[in-house]
């Protein structure tokens, strides 16, 4: 069986100034300040919020 694929998430940047709906991406993922992080799996759906809120995101792959 093969392991599921995950990322680590890292918020880059303040929430401040930013779209109702970004602030709520950002709360979904785990997140809400800036310098933390979390690991998610790597799926299509955490990959779409990604992408909507890139710009306040830094995104790494874990190889185990």
């Amino acid at each position: 069986m093969s392991a599921k694929k995950k990322i680590k998430i890292t918020q880059t940047k303040s929430m401040i100034h930013t779209k109702k709906d970004h602030k709520a991406t950002i709360i979904a993922l785990g997140l809400g300040r800036p310098n933390y992080s979390v690991e998610q799996n790597d799926t299509p759906q955490i990959r779409g919020m990604i992408n909507k809120v890139g710009y306040l995101l830094k995104v790494e792959e874990i190889n185990d």
